[in-house]
């Protein structure tokens, strides 16, 4: 579905939520064939080098959707960050030596508390300029008639813009962000040096009513899982560190109570697999 402005959006079709869409498969079927498997969440970044497509991973990891706009709910949305070993940043098979699922503790070297960290500073990047640690912000957008969010992974120079953006259609009017639908797109920008892409933020339309309250309803009990997985995820890390061996952690078999998820213990901010 594509949204040209709000006033055209409101001779549209509202927003298909969770809860109204039809399958030929029960949530119980689904679950039931999951038990015991690990589901992921498809996993959104902001291109590099100038770009203003997104990728969105697919049936056909060859094959990729791109799209100029996300258009969806953000159903949560919570702070992350890493810090890798110099050079290292870029390469999929290297872990971060610190990590934090929230922005606000990290585990591993050094740890501890990210608001007094040395490398929460700017000026400590190896550029001189921005952080050593690098600070993310990541969104579970659920799109129009799905019931599984993407998990969209905001870079450092895209936290800013989302941090306005939710302030002035939001914070101001005293509404949650899964009280309207928005769009994400994507604007060039560049340093004086390279050419990246930054993410921009508009908000669509307002749900009212019964919609507003079903849409609650299901961020309500998604938040609540994602916490508690965040948690979970945490202490799994550092069992992993004070062990020393390899730690795999344990799966959890997907569950739908009420409409809303159950997800797995792992949760990601910015490069492992996400569960369900």
């Amino acid at each position: 579905m594509s949204y040209q402005n709000e006033n055209a959006m409101t001779e549209m079709n509202h927003f298909t939520l969770p809860a109204m869409a039809e399958g030929d498969f029960s949530s119980e079927e689904l679950a039931e064939d999951m038990d015991g498997l690990q589901l992921n969440f498809q996993r959104v970044k902001i291109p590099s080098g100038g770009a203003l497509q997104f990728e969105i991973p697919g049936d056909d990891p060859e094959n990729p959707d791109y799209a100029r706009y996300l258009e969806g709910v953000i159903l949560y949305n919570h702070a992350s960050g890493a810090y890798w070993p110099a050079d290292s940043e870029y390469d999929e098979n290297t872990a971060p030596l610190c990590s934090s699922v929230d922005g606000k503790m990290g585990i591993g070297e050094p740890g501890g508390a990210c608001e007094t960290c040395s490398l929460n500073r700017f000026g400590t990047a190896p550029d001189g300029r921005g952080k050593a640690c690098k600070n993310m912000r990541v969104l579970y957008l659920l799109r129009d008639g799905e019931f599984m969010p993407l998990q969209v992974s905001l870079s450092p120079t895209s936290i800013k813009p989302f941090r306005d953006f939710i302030n002035a259609a939001f914070v101001t009017r005293r509404r949650g962000t899964c009280g309207s639908v928005i769009q994400i797109g994507l604007k060039r920008a560049n340093n004086g040096k390279d050419e990246y892409s930054v993410a921009t933020f508009r908000k669509l339309y307002d749900f009212t009513g019964q919609e507003l309250s079903q849409i609650k309803a299901y961020a309500d009990g998604f938040r609540e899982q994602v916490k508690l997985a965040l948690q979970q995820r945490a202490a799994a890390t550092e069992d992993q560190l004070d062990d020393g061996c390899d730690y795999s952690g344990y799966d959890q078999p997907v569950q739908e109570t009420d409409g809303h998820f159950c997800i797995a213990h792992q949760i990601d901010g910015d490069r492992e697999d996400l569960p369900a």
